[in-house]
Order: structure tokens, then sequence, then C-alpha cells
């Protein structure tokens, strides 16, 4: 009888999306963490998917907030609101429910980071919040070998940041978060069409010229988009048209950063499980791993086969989702204060 109003959930709190896994339905909610709040009244207008057509949309006393930046909690209440707006929708049963939500975190948070998250969590409506590094989930997710004393090397690119662990033994043997991703290439890309075409875009052009040019390494074909914007000399609007190889420009030392992320924390590595990681490859998840000839860079750079985990996009839920589903079993992946050794930026 407990069992029935009981309900064990995987959260993905992620930077750009968040998504929500209910013990035996799986994947219910894939929205993004975005929420826009009325600045006069400090009622919540949107969330989630409503909340990002506003983005550079609203007049000037609706604010539409990112409540999470880098991976790590900026607004707190706001992150509260938008969880419990989450398990609002997914809430069938309005007696009682007994949340235990499984959450996934990046490896390098503080303390008191992984506490924020804990309460956000809790005061949203859940009994009990246990904490999972997301490269950890993101493995589990896609049914690699983690509890063995092999190496699994997984890097996730997600919205806020490029999250790299080897895992071993059901646990990170060493990782590197850095605050290098997603958003990070549409900031690179709206500055380049600033400095490039004197033309002003937002963060939702950019994001569109990512995904439909963008690569990581020079294509065959050949891709362009038209867009608009404001016209910084005349402040009128204006059309271009944006080729590929200018976007590959403008997100190169981004791309940069995080292929020499991937080789400093192989250096670091224990020499057993490189060479598992040589004769393995590596596992690539999240948004980034969506840009075109992504695998096809950090392999030629690293020498290494990559392999893009099928569905990237919901490794890391899907992993806090087969966690959820036997709790107990799964214990001993909950992040603890004991960590891996972490490589600072």
């Amino acid at each position: 009888m407990l069992n029935y109003f009981k309900k064990d959930i995987g959260i993905d709190l992620g930077t750009a999306n968040s998504l929500l896994y209910i013990k035996e339905r799986g994947i219910v909610i894939s929205e993004p963490s975005i929420a826009a709040i009325n600045n006069k009244t400090g009622q919540i207008v949107a969330i989630g998917e409503d909340a990002k057509k506003m983005l550079g949309r609203t007049p000037a006393h609706i604010s539409v907030i990112k409540p999470l930046v880098n991976g790590v909690i900026s607004d707190f209440e706001m992150t509260q609101e938008m969880l419990r707006h989450f398990l609002k929708k997914i809430n069938d049963n309005k007696f009682f429910n007994y949340y235990r939500a499984v959450v996934g975190v990046p490896p390098n948070l503080t303390e008191v980071e992984r506490k924020s998250v804990e309460d956000a969590v809790i005061n949203a409506g859940a009994a009990k919040a246990f904490l999972v590094e997301e490269p950890v989930a993101a493995a589990l997710g896609a049914r690699l070998p983690i509890s063995e004393a092999i190496a699994t090397m997984v890097v996730d690119i997600g919205g806020g940041t490029t999250d790299i662990a080897i895992i071993s033994m059901n646990g990170s043997v060493i990782s590197k978060s850095l605050k290098v991703a997603g958003d990070k290439f549409n900031d690179d890309i709206v500055r380049f069409i600033r400095d490039e075409f004197k033309l002003l875009i937002g963060e939702p052009t950019a994001e569109e010229l990512k995904k439909a040019v963008g690569s990581a390494i020079p294509l065959e074909e050949r891709l362009e988009l038209p867009i608009r914007g404001r016209d910084m000399g005349t402040g009128l609007p204006r059309e271009i048209i944006v080729k590929n190889t200018q976007i590959r420009a403008a997100i190169s030392r981004s791309l940069r950063l995080i292929v020499d992320a991937i080789k400093e924390v192989i250096e670091k590595t224990p020499p057993e499980l490189v060479g598992d990681i040589y004769r393995r490859g590596i596992y690539i998840c999240g948004g980034g791993s969506l840009l075109r000839g992504i695998d096809q860079l950090v392999e030629k750079e690293v020498l290494v086969p990559v392999n893009v985990i099928e569905e990237p996009l919901t490794a890391v839920v899907r992993g806090t989702g087969v966690i959820a589903e036997d709790i107990e079993n799964y214990s001993q992946l909950f992040a603890t204060s004991l960590k891996p050794l972490d490589i600072s930026i």
C-alpha cells in the first residue's frame, strides 16, 4: 500500500534543461531551466518551455531568469519554485507523496553548493535528496560497466559546465569540471557576430546558429543561415548570411579549452587506467556532444577512440533513474564529502 503513495524520482538539474524520471514510469519532464517573473507583483509568469519563448522578448517589468549558472544554483528561491512546479506536474495522487530524489550534480561542487541543491529539492517537496556526480550518472545511464575495476572515461558537455571523470569501482578516480560548455559557445557566437558584422543578436539566435551551422571540424558540405539583428551603426534591423566556417572560428577557442582539459585529466590518471581508456575509448554525452564533428575533433587530438553515448541529452537523468529504481542497491554511488582527485581549473 505504501508503495502506491511513495515515489522515487531521478532529477537532472541542468543549467540549460531540467529532466525528471519517475520510478517505473521513465522520463516524464524535459524542460528548459528558465523562469519568468513579474517584478511588480513578484509572481512567476512562466516556467520551462513557456519561459524560454520569452527570452529577449519581455517588457521591463518581466525578468526571464536562469536560476542555475555553470551547474550551480545562483537563485535559490527560483530553483525551488521551478522544481516545485515540475513536481506538481507529475503529482497524479493528491493525497500523499513521498519523494526520494536522486539528483545529478557537477563533480567539483563545494559542500555549501551541495547543501543548497539538497535544500532546494527538499523544500520543493521531496522527503530526501541523494546527490550523485553527473559523469557517474551518465555512465550508469549508458549502461557502462562502472562497478568493475576498469576505467570508464566520461565527458559530459552540458549547458553550463563540461564535466570530465575517470570512473572505476563505482566512483570517480579523477575528475575535472570547467565552466566552458554550450552557453559559452553561444556567448562566443554573439561576440563574434558583434565584432565581425557589427550586428547585435540575442542568445536564442546564437543557439539557432550553433545548432544549424555549427561544427567542431571543417565540413565537406557548405552550411549557411540568414539571421537578423540590430545594426550597431544605424540602430536599425539588418539581415546577414552566416557560414559554418565563421561559427567554427567563433567557438574554436572554447573547444580548445575542452580538449586541453581532457588531455590534462588523462595525464593525471594512473597508468593502468590509461591503458583501459586507450582500449575502450572516451564516452561523451550532454547537449554539446551533438555539435557536428566534436567526437572526431577529440579523437584526432587525444588519439583515443571517442563514442557519443546513445541519446546523449538524457544520459544523466537515465542514470539517476536507474538509481531511483533501486536506491538501496546503488547507495555507494552517492556523492559524499570524500571527493576524487580534483584538478583545479
